[in-house]
């Protein structure tokens, strides 16, 4: 094979890589295409200045290694235009930036943390109490922490971090502050649940709709199953 010839199938590879390039979302996978998007650039050099050497690319990527780790714990505050989520992680301050990584929804975050004592630590919260404006987002990291700001949309307090644990806190605090029937916990339940119906949210009426209608669909299941 020719060099022109040569030439030509690397800058197509180039081409294609670079097209996965600006597709790809995922910060692992740019990392790939821009190693190989390297080499084959170093390969167009080499073939066409065969007495010089490019020098080694400065950038480093830190590839993924060790095993995932589950995160669960965090603290949280809130002001009027935000919420901030605090994960303690010892050591995070050390791991390169690229290792460090958080993607935004409207209702969810995504924190990953590579690379960290041969860990990869990630945090998932989906199902946000409210909604959040992604691009305005962000995370900064301390020394041993991780602090994430989420940008509220509306500027209204927050009763918990994601709709459900919202919602368990209506529940309780409905049970609290009204009569609650001991002897006829069915009936007592059914009152607790209209009230959340009534008072709650779109999400919160979602939710008890789609608990009601699978719960009359077991039970009709039942009925079917005994006769």
């Amino acid at each position: 094979m020719n060099l022109i010839a040569m030439l030509i199938i690397i800058k197509s590879d180039l081409d294609e890589l670079n097209n996965f390039l600006e597709a790809s979302t995922r910060t692992r996978t740019k990392n790939l295409l821009t190693t190989e998007i390297k080499k084959l650039q170093q390969e167009m050099i080499d073939l066409t200045n065969p007495s010089l050497k490019a020098p080694k690319p400065t950038m480093k990527f830190e590839p993924k290694l060790g095993y995932d780790v589950k995160l669960t714990n965090y603290a949280w505050d809130q002001s009027k235009e935000s919420v901030k989520i605090y994960v303690t992680l010892k050591g995070v301050k050390n791991v390169a930036n690229d290792s460090v990584s958080c993607h935004f929804t409207e209702r969810s975050m995504n924190l990953q943390v590579n690379n960290l004592d041969l860990k990869n630590y990630y945090l998932h919260i989906n199902n946000l109490c409210e909604d959040i404006d992604p691009s305005k987002s962000s995370f900064k990291i301390k020394t041993d922490m991780v602090v994430v700001t989420l940008i509220k949309k509306n500027k209204k307090d927050w009763a918990a971090v994601t709709s459900v644990e919202k919602s368990i806190k209506d529940a309780k605090d409905f049970k609290k502050n009204n009569d609650y029937d001991s002897s006829d916990p069915s009936a007592s339940l059914m009152s607790i649940m209209s009230k959340m119906y009534q008072e709650g949210d779109d999400d919160m009426k979602r939710t008890i709709a789609k608990a009601w209608s699978e719960s009359q669909e077991k039970k009709m299941k039942g009925e079917k199953m005994e006769m």
